[in-house]
């Protein structure tokens, strides 16, 4: 272990409800411990920032102070980015938002199931995929056990790039001969007829995140030449029709576009040996005023059948710019504001 700690705890403070505490960590590598602090000791300040907890760092040392489940938090997101730094891992701004995302979790949801630098992770040829967040933790641990795995929930939560990353995952390690990446083809309301070119390049622009999502975790000669061998396979909805997917694994994306004929077909596509993913966000629903989300009804009809794994993102997951969280939670509030509205005036009230 690189990194010790000392531990000391002080009377509460009149004007705190709280206990206060305060932990010494000392680093045994000084290369290592000036990653840790970032530049100008911005990955301190971070901290300090979110926790609302004191850091002061004197030669390989750092003292956190502050309220008892706060500094709790603290030591472990720097314990946590001290793991990654060992590993030889890069540590960021995107990395020590994780790490404090983590520790929030860890801490609301009591004791972890693991130290947060052990939570479990996709390995690709390209590298260990980490979670960012603990319902990220618990769709990672999800998407390893189960054989169908919905993951509902915010643009911006990882649902569909950890979707991919563990495809990638398993095909590199031979436990699926393919990967079958779908979208229904339905995006604000355009046609595809209306778009220049041939059906490839109709349906290619719904499909580019897709394609970005594998360009992450595989080089681009390789994704091209696996797509040629029909390793991996990128298409429409529209073609699933037919078919049995046997040995594959199975992600349809923006699954809330879907109707409920669409998606029971596509989940009644799966053969022997292959596991599927449905992604989709119930909040951004693109099909025609009055036709009913596919998403919604086989949430309803299939949560809870054996085999089966929901996981939930929330606005507090979305791992993009800090400012995408905000955005999503005021359109939320937006949202909540006008149910309340239509309630309202539909009671007469």
């Amino acid at each position: 272990m690189t990194a010790t700690h000392s531990l000391a705890l002080r009377a509460a403070d009149p004007r705190s409800p709280t206990e206060q505490r305060s932990v010494t960590l000392q680093f045994d590598d000084n290369v290592l411990l000036a990653a840790l602090h970032g530049e100008h000791d911005r990955h301190l300040a971070r901290i300090e920032q979110v926790l609302g907890v004191r850091l002061a760092s004197r030669g390989n040392r750092i003292a956190i102070s502050g309220g008892a489940d706060r500094t709790t938090m603290a030591e472990a997101a720097l314990l946590a980015l001290w793991k990654r730094l060992e590993q030889g891992q890069h540590v960021g701004t995107a990395e020590v938002e994780a790490a404090l995302r983590l520790a929030e979790g860890a801490a609301e949801q009591g004791e972890p199931r693991l130290p947060l630098a052990d939570l479990p992770a996709i390995r690709t040829r390209k590298g260990a995929i980490a979670p960012r967040s603990p319902a990220q933790a618990a769709y990672i641990e999800m998407l390893a056990r189960r054989e169908m795995v919905f993951g509902v929930g915010p643009a911006g939560t990882g649902k569909t790039y950890l979707a991919v990353a563990q495809g990638v995952a398993l095909l590199q390690s031979g436990r699926v001969d393919r990967i079958v990446l779908s979208r229904p083809a339905v995006e604000a309301g355009e046609r595809l007829g209306f778009l220049p070119g041939d059906m490839k390049e109709k349906v290619d622009p719904y499909l580019r995140p897709l394609y970005d999502a594998l360009h992450d975790m595989l080089p681009g000669e390789q994704v091209k030449r696996r797509i040629d061998a029909g390793e991996i396979e990128i298409a429409p909805l529209a073609f699933m029709r037919g078919r049995t997917l046997a040995h594959a694994y199975c992600i349809l994306d923006e699954a809330q576009n879907t109707t409920p004929a669409q998606i029971k077909m596509f989940l009644t596509r799966m053969g022997e040996g292959s596991r599927m993913v449905v992604t989709g966000d119930p909040t951004q629903v693109d099909l025609p005023a009055g036709q009913p989300s596919g998403l919604a009804e086989a949430l309803r009809i299939l949560e809870g059948v054996d085999g089966i794994g929901v996981a939930r993102f929330a606005e507090r997951d979305v791992v993009r710019h800090p400012l995408v969280a905000r955005i999503v939670a005021a359109y939320g509030r937006a949202d909540d504001q006008n149910r309340a509205k239509k309630e309202r005036y539909g009671t007469g009230k």
